[in-house]
């Protein structure tokens, strides 16, 4: 039998933007403890989007990168009779987050060239606008989901 899920504690909200979402962004782009260096970088992606938009507001446009980036379904590998399936199931809402950012942050750390606030805002744009490559990832892992749609009937 499983152990009941633990109830994690939320992170605080973030102090310029008062979002629990942004919070869990920054510390996704945390790398060795360095919290004020992945701040300063979401902070100035957020203001580089600003520059370019007088219009946008950056907390709009990250909720609106995060929204069309999040996957709805993706596979599992289930075995069944001693052959493995790909089974499509609905992401749940705390994992859709977490693909959503650990997506945009990959995209973001592969390019070169520009620093890191640039490629973020960059990306947070692109997403935003339904375009980029976190948005091709999503489509990749729907279009595996519906052509594993026969072996539905396997999830559980």
């Amino acid at each position: 039998m499983r152990h009941p899920i633990k109830k994690r504690p939320e992170p605080k909200a973030d102090y310029r933007y008062n979002s629990v979402k942004v919070s869990k962004f920054i510390n996704m782009l945390m790398r060795g403890g360095k919290k004020s260096v992945a701040e300063r970088v979401v902070y100035d992606a957020f203001d580089s989007i600003k520059k370019r938009d007088e219009n946008a507001n950056p907390l709009e446009v990250f909720e609106a990168a995060i929204k069309n980036v999040g996957p709805s379904m993706e596979v599992r590998s289930r075995r069944v009779g001693g052959a493995n399936y790909q089974v499509p199931r609905p992401v749940q809402p705390n994992r859709r987050l977490a693909l959503t950012f650990r997506w945009i942050l990959e995209i973001a750390r592969k390019k070169s060239g520009k620093p890191m606030s640039e490629r973020l805002a960059d990306e947070l744009l692109a997403a935003a606008k339904g375009e980029g490559d976190a948005i091709a990832k999503r489509d990749n892992m729907h279009k595996m989901a519906e052509a594993n749609k026969a072996f539905a009937h396997f999830a559980n």
